[in-house]
């Protein structure tokens, strides 16, 4: 086992959470440099950097025209989001959500889902967004660990029974991860925000819907 000594005198720089986040933004910010994010989009990527400490990730991110204000407008009018894991229900700012109407659903736990899933041989990833878009009208649907249920919901888009009003769409993995971005990239119709190659996950998905959220709370508290 490798010896690690540790400095006990490091004293960390500040211990205030917001100085922590503006410390850590201005760090994101100087050392990505240049890029052609739109200010909306920057404040998505930077969050997504600094739940990733990634920067080729943030850099790989794809938004279409008019994404960001299509999920800001889903949660301002009260419609739901739709997560493919319980780790995102779990990390979001669920409050944003429903302080306007709406509120964070994963059903992939489900005793149905599970049901269903193991009767016919699927993934229970897969049955459970045919249970959403049959339960939600529009909404987000925030997908980060499960490319079956990335792949599966572009697929009820294609057949018309579905209609999101945004897709965040970042499946980390081996298999299929990549392959379900790259067909999200190529849908027409449908907003969405999605990255480029293997990487991604709840944390990143978390990160970009929890800034959108923050810029509809934002423009609500504007309005009043």
């Amino acid at each position: 086992m490798a010896n690690m000594n540790f400095n006990m005198d490091f004293v960390p720089l500040t211990v205030d959470p917001d100085k922590i986040y503006d410390y850590s933004f201005a760090i994101i910010k100087e050392e990505m440099g240049e890029h052609n994010f739109t200010d909306e989009q920057w404040l998505v990527v930077r969050r997504v950097i600094h739940a990733s400490a990634d920067f080729e990730l943030g850099r790989s991110m794809i938004f279409t025209e008019g994404a960001i204000e299509a999920g800001i407008q889903s949660i301002l009018a009260g419609r739901h989001v739709v997560a493919d894991v319980q780790m995102i229900e779990s990390g979001s700012g669920r409050k944003r959500f429903q302080k306007h109407g709406g509120d964070l659903h994963c059903y992939i736990a489900d005793e149905d889902v599970s049901k269903e899933a193991k009767s016919i041989g699927t993934t229970r990833a897969i049955i459970s967004m045919q249970k959403a878009t049959k339960l939600q009208e529009g909404g987000i649907y925030a997908i980060g660990n499960a490319p079956t249920a990335l792949l599966e919901l572009i697929r009820l888009i294609k057949e018309g029974l579905a209609k999101p009003d945004l897709i965040i769409g970042m499946p980390v993995g081996f298999v299929s991860a990549a392959e379900s971005k790259a067909e999200l990239a190529i849908l027409e119709g449908i907003p969405f925000i999605t990255n480029v190659g293997r990487k991604g996950g709840s944390t990143v998905t978390v990160a970009a819907l929890n800034a959108i959220s923050i810029m509809a709370d934002e423009r609500a508290n504007e309005a009043k």
